[in-house]
């Protein structure tokens, strides 16, 4: 069944009442109620009847999903342990005799997020936590680290082929290129598309540009203008006290995280290096059961420095690690939703709605990446998955190119940066809701910080898409690059100007 105009109500009642009560969860909720309504003629028992039967419990039923969550339970229980332990603020506290600027500490993290590139997922989880006290020592806003954390997350993991992001991408590709009969290799199209996700490039290129410049745009001055009012103490936040025995968090050293994450990562390798990673394709579910077992090793590992350095006794400890996997219920629930609201929308065939209606728009073949670019940024906005856009827009992508004699690494950069740029600015997205978990930031202050940033990379990419459409050059991105400098250079300029007329 066709349901028009009334496929948009679900994702648009999400964003407008995200954005109005700042309760991501009553809001996913509510968009998916308005969904189901559709589904079911307006009768309010069977909506809910169909939301939880149909969608709730059947999202929790699907391998991808219930991996992520597991996986999300046991990086809750070691971040907890990190953060209570008093890791986190010791290794803060050694670093801060060296990253003892606004620029040394945004640079670290940035690079934190780059090094973490085998997990969208585990770098706002995991970098997140470890920087969040060193950010609040330097008084750096909670919403300058989400934008971090947001954007070294899926835009670095999009960029690599031999991990989760990469291994589906190219499963989307070898898709297409098998009902065209195109003998071309999915791994050598995804490998010639990087330099064609410009969003990307630049979402990761504009952290150390702010960073040097420390000029920051619209809503996040206000937020930086804020957290530099703020105090923050180490050995306040570890509760500097020690009982009669000489426990306490005060004995709490930085190789409390240091080796933990360290565990993290050998477990990782050393079970998938028979797979052949990091230079082969590992499967989706290999690569999560693999860094759950590195989150459980690096806990236990961490449980045992605890005990050693005399900070907590077991039972404490143990307290600490299950409280953690509970704390993660909000952000469960809220995936669960969001997962579902997604689905919803793909029923209601939003995105194919919204597809259908730009494709009336007739346009040249020149133009044809920038509308596949805008094409997924609309539909990524609306359903807040980039993944799940990439599953609409490749079939569409590909066959276009094809026809219109493109070269299919400009359609498929394309159609990953699109994705990627909605998904930044959707507040219903998985990776916006796990980096505002990092940096316990509010959700929308995050999306409300973050959207200026992503709305300045996406008109260049949009531009630049303009050009790649006519030269089919991959020095694209230079120009891209150039215009991003350029921006921040005029954006500087006109501040100093208003400063000196004030």
């Amino acid at each position: 069944m066709n349901y028009g105009v009334l496929s948009l109500l679900p994702p648009i009642v999400a964003v407008i009442l995200a954005i109005w009560s700042k309760n991501v969860i009553l809001s996913l909720f509510c968009g998916g109620f308005v969904g189901a309504l559709i589904f079911c003629g307006g009768n309010p028992f069977a909506a809910v009847q169909s939301m939880i039967g149909d969608y709730f419990f059947v999202q929790l039923t699907d391998s991808y999903n219930a991996g992520v969550l597991v996986l999300i339970v046991f990086i809750g229980g070691f971040i907890k342990l990190v953060e209570k332990s008093g890791g986190a603020q010791a290794f803060s506290k050694s670093v801060y005799k060296v990253v003892n600027t606004k620029l040394k500490a945004q640079l670290c993290a940035w690079l934190g997020g780059i090094l973490i590139f085998f997990s969208d997922l585990g770098t706002p989880l995991l970098v997140g936590p470890v920087f969040r006290p060193l950010f609040d020592k330097l008084k750096i806003s909670r919403q300058k680290l989400a934008w971090i954390l947001d954007s070294t997350s899926s835009p670095v993991a999009i960029l690599i082929p031999f991990i989760g992001w990469g291994v589906y991408i190219m499963g989307l590709i070898q898709a297409e290129f098998d009902g065209l009969g195109v003998a071309d290799s999915d791994y050598t199209t995804f490998v010639q598309a990087i330099p064609f996700q410009l969003y990307a490039i630049l979402a990761i290129l504009m952290i150390p540009l702010v960073a040097f410049t420390k000029k920051d745009f619209s809503q996040m001055m206000k937020a930086e203008e804020d957290a530099a009012k703020q105090e923050y103490s180490f050995e306040e936040a570890i509760q500097n006290e020690t009982s009669n025995d000489g426990w306490g968090r005060a004995n709490a050293k930085p190789v409390m995280v240091i080796l933990p994450i360290v565990v993290v990562f050998a477990t990782l390798f050393i079970t998938l290096a028979p797979q052949g990673f990091p230079f082969k394709k590992v499967g989706g579910n290999d690569f999560r059961v693999a860094l759950t077992m590195g989150y459980l090793f690096g806990a236990i590992v961490l449980m045992v420095l605890i005990a050693l350095f005399k900070v907590m006794h077991f039972k404490e400890t143990f307290k600490i690690y299950v409280d953690g996997m509970k704390s993660m219920t909000d952000v469960a629930v809220t995936l669960v939703l969001a997962w579902s609201l997604g689905s919803m929308i793909g029923g209601l065939g939003t995105a194919s709605f919204i597809v259908n209606a730009m494709q009336r728009i007739s346009f040249s073949p020149a133009l044809v990446p920038a509308a596949l670019f805008l094409f997924g940024a609309f539909v990524s906005f609306a359903t807040g998955s980039s993944w799940g856009t990439f599953a609409i827009m490749m079939p569409l992508a590909i066959p276009m190119a094809y026809a219109f004699g493109l070269p299919f690494a400009i359609a498929v950069g394309a159609v990953l940066s699109g994705g990627l740029f909605g998904d930044h600015c959707s507040p219903i997205s998985d990776t916006t809701i796990l980096s505002s978990t990092g940096a316990e930031c509010d959700l929308v202050e995050h999306v409300k910080t973050q959207l200026p940033y992503a709305l300045v990379n996406g008109v260049i990419a949009l531009v630049c898409y303009v050009v790649a459409g006519v030269t089919r050059s991959p020095l694209t991105v230079i120009l891209a690059v150039a215009l991003q400098l350029v921006t921040i250079f005029v954006w500087n300029k006109m501040d100093v100007k208003l400063e000196q007329k004030a």
